[in-house]
């Protein structure tokens, strides 16, 4: 017997051929430009590929939980495309209400396995999907800081970004700014672009607060994490703060 359309493999293959039809090598060669590493592309505008999610997730509304959404993510994720990591994040982000806590270990078994081997698939993924097991599970705050020495890039980087979304919420603030600071010795500058964007977020419902950190720390936060948190100040605060923290 024929399986039903609306199973994740099928969905699966619907979205390849939909993602070939719409392939773009320009718009694909243009994306390249914003990663370090090659990655490979089918070259679709962003609009389209959450449209193409957005009509794929009506079709399985209702028929699919979150244990189907994690089936797709097992079939999507290992997929060398770009559009597909986002495709299964998107999907999966849908069931966040639904959560079962382990799928916590899972997430961090698909970014150990570089199934997610880029800044932009762990950054749609992480602030949504782990953000919500956070708040579903608040223990699992402490085994997020375990990712922070990781030897996983892209682990690593999803134990800052995870809490974006979470950071204006002041349950979450000490967490933010202590996985931040257990970055502060990282050579890789994805993690200091992302500890910044965390500092960043977290200063924004508290500015003095976060220049009393960045004062308390300056010498040791490497300066791109720096810049990037002070975005926010005015020019003349980002100046002193720049002087006041340089080692």
């Amino acid at each position: 017997m024929k399986r039903p359309q609306w199973s994740p493999r099928e969905v699966a293959a619907q979205a390849g051929a939909l993602y070939k039809s719409k392939a773009d090598p320009a718009k694909a060669a243009q994306a390249q430009k914003y990663f370090k590493d090659r990655v490979k592309l089918f070259g679709l505008s962003s609009s389209d590929a959450r449209a193409i999610a957005a009509d794929l997730y009506k079709e399985i509304k209702g028929r699919w939980t979150a244990a189907e959404a994690v089936e797709f993510c097992d079939l999507v994720f290992p997929r060398p495309e770009l559009e597909f990591k986002g495709l299964g994040a998107l999907m999966l982000i849908r069931f966040k209400k639904f959560y079962p806590k382990s799928l916590f270990v899972r997430i961090k078994g698909w970014l150990a396995a570089d199934y997610l081997d880029n800044w932009a698939s762990v950054d749609v993924l992480c602030p949504d999907a782990v953000g919500a097991l956070l708040v579903a599970y608040p223990e699992l705050v402490r085994d997020i800081k375990a990712w922070a020495v990781h030897p996983n890039l892209w682990v690593r980087r999803a134990s800052l970004v995870s809490f974006i979304k979470l950071a204006k919420r002041p349950e979450f603030r000490a967490a933010a700014y202590e996985m931040a600071r257990a970055h502060f010795n990282s050579r890789d500058d994805l993690i200091h672009k992302a500890a910044g964007w965390l500092l960043r977020e977290t200063g924004k419902r508290d500015m003095a607060a976060l220049e009393a950190f960045l004062l308390e720390h300056g010498p040791r936060i490497p300066r791109t994490t720096l810049r990037y948190a002070i975005e926010r100040f005015p020019p003349d605060k980002r100046r002193a703060l720049l002087l006041k923290t340089k080692k």
